[in-house]
């Protein structure tokens, strides 16, 4: 059995709803042909990928390595159908090819893009190093992505890059009811006791996180999962987690400064040409500014730090 883009698409679904039955309905399948493809899956890779449990599936070790692979595979394949199907349909010419790492900026810049008559193709990816290679190989034309702390990027010789922000402070996102989240800085100490979650697929943000626990003499439980999985998981109160400055809190969660600010990420911009660079990066540094205002307590990290 030779793995097909298919298969990887059925991996990620399953890691996404955590249950064969979900991922099935969103695949189309029925659930016994997912549950078999999965098992010859595995007997491919030569170990099982997922823990099949009453709540549900979650990735063994080896199904975390598989889909930190498979996912910017199956992300590549529908920018390619997508812009596939955009320039079978232009005809306007070429359209502005964005790559970025999540972000509050993005709808800023995509809006005051438009506004200049430049139509944005995005092209989302938690890795910023497949997105620097996307950008190397022609598939994109800008790339905006974060650098964490102690894992330098792997950037492909020929790009040009500009630092948006030399050091963007990490906050954390808790439980609204958690008693640390009464005040406006959170120390690690406070967090102890608590499940952290992180994304294992983010470049460097494992590590970096585990060296700041490690640091603080920390040992907690730690849970894998997305961006998304996360937000609802500390709005039920069963995890922390690491978040952007600019994060939104929702309605039973809150975001807070980190004492010392020990993770910090780079944000930056990539293109081929500094030409490039010059026509969107003032869009980017408008946006970005904007939804720094909109976060109170990033907004007073920056005045205090003088920013």
């Amino acid at each position: 059995m030779e793995l097909e883009v298919r298969h990887l698409r059925a991996l990620c679904a399953i890691a996404d709803t955590g249950s064969l039955h979900r991922a099935a309905r969103q695949l189309g399948v029925a659930q016994p042909s997912l549950s078999t493809q999965l098992k010859r899956i595995e007997q491919e890779l030569g170990g099982p990928l997922f823990l099949r449990e009453r709540t549900g599936c979650r990735p063994t070790p080896l199904g975390r390595i598989v889909l930190g692979r498979a996912r910017p595979l199956v992300a590549e394949m529908r920018a390619l159908v997508a812009e596939a199907r955009a320039a079978a349909t232009d005809d306007d010419g070429p359209q502005l090819r964005i790559g970025s790492t999540a972000s509050r900026a993005l709808a800023g810049w995509l809006r005051r893009l438009r506004a200049r008559q430049r139509e944005p193709v995005l092209q989302m990816d938690v890795s910023p190093n497949a997105l620097l290679r996307m950008l190397a190989d022609g598939r994109l034309d800008v790339a905006y992505v974060h650098e964490v702390e102690g894992c330098p990027l792997r950037v492909p010789e020929g790009l040009a890059l500009r630092v948006l922000v030399e050091r963007e402070p990490q906050f954390v996102s808790l439980p609204a009811d958690h008693p640390a989240a009464a005040h406006a800085e959170v120390q690690l100490s406070d967090l102890a006791e608590d499940r952290w979650m992180i994304d294992p697929t983010v470049d460097g943000e494992w590590d970096a996180v585990h060296r700041m626990l490690r640091a603080a003499g920390l040992n907690p439980r730690v849970l894998h999962g997305d961006y998304h999985t996360a937000a609802s998981l500390v709005s039920t109160g069963e995890v922390v987690t690491v978040c952007q400055p600019t994060c939104q809190p929702g309605p039973a969660m809150a975001v807070r400064r980190i004492q010392g600010d020990p993770l910090g990420v780079r944000l930056l911009l990539a293109a081929r040409t500094e030409g490039e660079l010059d026509s969107v990066f003032p869009g980017l540094w408008e946006a970005y500014a904007e939804v720094a205002r909109e976060a109170p307590g990033y907004r007073e990290w920056l005045d205090r730090v003088g920013v």
